[in-house]
């Protein structure tokens, strides 16, 4: 792998991020602001309603039951989507020189602005719940041992058990189920599957509250569609006029781009004469 292209490709695509859209791309249009009204109203109303009834219904279950979701539920952890992504967008910048063809250029380009929304789409809300539920500090459900007190905060301790809101897993859930459906419409429904799965475990094994995972469906929700207009104000990946996703390259194209990337058996290595 060429370490400099790889670099100077990633610098010239955070150069593109950096400069913010103009306000009005970002401004929520009135289904999205509804949206977010009522998965607000929901988190309040669990609170008060559903949350302690919630954590004595999971503390009854069977503890195989628990056992298998204590299972499940790591597959909410942000790394098993940031870690992939974030691999194939260093090969494709990696890879991406002068030295392919304009055709294969634009192939390469096209698939590293798709994993970069993904990476970014998930890694930024992810950031940005990490550092509020700590400053938060509402209690887990197992905090204390007898009878849960969904109202129980100690502010800005960061202490994991003082972490609850917004739940990290549904954060992670959801905005990978709305950003990765962005991209490939095909892959909506077992996205949503997995993301309600991964928040009904956050409950089972007494991680979270409802209100929780609500909050933490909200946080991914919002943090997704900053980076969906975002990349749309640049033509990156969505269009500004009705942020749907451009038309991907063809397998045929990928697999030809491949074939020029790994010519004559040696991966990237024509990317270093034309540096």
């Amino acid at each position: 792998m060429n370490a400099r292209n790889a670099l100077n490709n990633l610098a010239a695509w955070s150069r593109t991020l950096a400069v913010a859209p103009p306000a009005k791309m970002l401004r929520p249009a009135p289904p999205e602001t509804a949206v977010a009204v009522a998965l607000i109203a929901a988190t309040m109303m669990a609170m008060f309603t559903v949350d302690a009834a919630a954590t004595a219904w999971a503390r009854g279950l069977p503890q195989w039951f628990r056992d298998v979701f204590e299972q499940i539920t790591n597959l909410g952890l942000s790394g098993w989507f940031l870690i992939p992504f974030g691999v194939v967008l260093v090969c494709l910048a990696a890879a991406i020189s002068d030295a392919l063809s304009k055709v294969s250029r634009g192939v390469l380009a096209a698939l590293a602005g798709r994993f970069g929304f993904l990476f970014l789409a998930i890694g930024v809300p992810g950031l940005f719940v990490t550092i509020v539920k700590r400053l938060i500090g509402r209690a887990r459900p197992f905090v204390g041992g007898g009878a849960d007190d969904p109202f129980a905060y100690m502010p800005a301790v960061w202490r994991p058990e003082y972490a609850a809101m917004p739940s990290g897993h549904a954060t992670t859930a959801v905005a990978a189920a709305i950003a990765i459906g962005a991209v490939w419409p095909r892959l909506r429904v077992p996205m949503w599957l997995y993301a309600l799965v991964i928040m009904f475990s956050r409950v089972v094994v007494l991680a979270h509250h409802p209100s929780d995972v609500i909050a933490g469906a909200l946080t991914g929700s919002a943090g997704v569609y900053l980076v969906r207009r975002w990349f749309a104000a640049r033509r990156i990946v969505f269009s500004p006029l009705d942020l749907q996703s451009f038309p991907g390259p063809s397998w045929r194209r990928i697999r030809r781009a491949c074939g020029e990337i790994f010519a004559n058996g040696r991966p990237i290595e024509r990317g270093r004469k034309a540096l």
